[in-house]
């Protein structure tokens, strides 16, 4: 490594996933964890269709990575927690 370079790769406060388990990097709940939860909220607060796709991708690959997991519980921990915007006409 060059003089002065860091080290790449995630801080130990960032709670990302670790798979193919997909527990929490930092806290080892399952992945997102209420930390990241916060995160992605506060991250995304304007574009939560963004978030959606983002959580989405998640989801598919946590799907192949934990076959044995009902799809619905998945669902759930990915994309359950992020509260609804009511759509205005």
């Amino acid at each position: 490594m060059t003089p002065g370079a860091k080290a790449s790769g995630p801080g130990p406060d960032e709670h990302v996933p670790v798979t193919p388990d997909w527990n929490c990097a930092s806290c080892g709940d399952e992945w997102p964890c209420d930390t990241k939860r916060s995160r992605l909220l506060s991250e995304y607060q304007a574009d939560r269709a963004s978030l959606s796709i983002y959580l989405g991708s998640c989801l598919a690959a946590a799907s192949e990575d934990l076959p044995a997991r009902h799809s619905r519980s998945l669902q759930d921990r990915f994309i359950g927690w992020v509260p609804r915007i009511p759509r205005t006409q």
